[in-house]
């Protein structure tokens, strides 16, 4: 073949029909914004070990055949994004990963997945999320709380499900190290828990995480940041754009010993949030030290 007929040749073949490209999913600060309960949403996704709560499907989203309602779970056997078990019940893992910048987006992939699943199997995998990819927003009740329900173990896993031999002993195993934890009455999205010999109070705070870390400033400066005696401001998290405050507390004292002192200590949060005064020297100092012990999750 001559050049030439190789040149024509390579126009028609760049001619050709090519598929389309999708975009990845873009990155979301603030991925359960607009979702009612959003702060309980960060705490399913990043610090409760064993959690479940009920969402309902938004009108005309559920894929065909799915029941109304789905459970979302911290986390499933072996990990798994999703399960449509026997009984009919939707689960989603909030805590199985992430495939791309938006939490919601990976979320509603596994949702979707599972609720196309046949009963009595698990979703292992699921495709990465893209920018075409529906979000939680889109296809749950965005109007509808979410009712946080913390257990003692993953035995809600089970139903009337059997489980093979490998996911029995992931049970046994996730039982074995599961974190005691309680939810607080006195906040929304307010958990206790024991690690070790050692207790804390872990507060989701619905504000963004910038302005959440000044209010902190503003009353650790003046003395304000504890839970009362014996208890400390430790620190905080940084998980999906909010600010998770955590506290040392006494360990020989229960959970609800505190609900006075968490919801005396809202009040002060509550009164800080409204200044708009610049902050003063102490409380820039106090700012600069909340900010050293920040740890961002995933």
């Amino acid at each position: 073949m001559g050049k030439a007929s190789r040149r024509r040749s390579g126009a028609t073949t760049d001619q050709s029909p090519r598929q389309s490209r999708v975009d990845p999913a873009p990155f979301v600060a603030r991925p359960f914004a607009g979702l009612a309960g959003e702060t309980d949403w960060v705490a399913m996704r990043e610090i409760l070990p064993a959690a479940t709560a009920a969402v309902r499907w938004a009108d005309g989203a559920a894929p065909g055949g799915a029941p109304e309602e789905a459970t979302v779970a911290t986390v499933l056997p072996l990990a798994w994004p999703g399960l449509h078990r026997a009984d009919g019940t939707v689960f989603v893992g909030t805590q199985s990963g992430s495939s791309s910048g938006d939490a919601s987006r990976d979320l509603a992939q596994s949702l979707l997945a599972a609720a196309g699943a046949e009963t009595g199997t698990p979703v292992t995998a699921v495709p990465a999320a893209t920018a075409e990819t529906p979000r939680l927003q889109d296809l749950l009740d965005t109007t509808r709380p979410l009712e946080v329900t913390v257990h003692e173990g993953f035995d809600f896993w089970v139903g009337d499900t059997e489980l093979d031999a490998e996911a029995q002993a992931s049970l046994e195993r996730a039982n074995e190290s599961i974190v005691p934890t309680t939810k607080m009455a006195a906040l929304s999205s307010a958990y206790w828990c024991r690690i070790g010999e050692r207790t804390h109070i872990r507060l989701v705070l619905g504000d963004d995480e910038d302005a959440a870390t000044d209010t902190l400033a503003r009353l650790h400066a003046a003395g304000e940041s504890s839970l009362g005696s014996a208890t400390r401001l430790l620190g905080a998290f940084r998980a999906c754009g909010l600010l998770v405050p955590v506290w040392d507390l006494d360990p020989e004292r229960p959970a609800a010993d505190y609900e006075d002192e968490l919801a005396a200590f809202g009040k002060r949060y509550a009164g800080a949030a409204g200044s708009d005064a610049p902050l003063t020297p102490e409380e820039r100092r106090a700012r600069s030290g909340l900010l050293s012990r920040q740890v961002t999750l995933r």
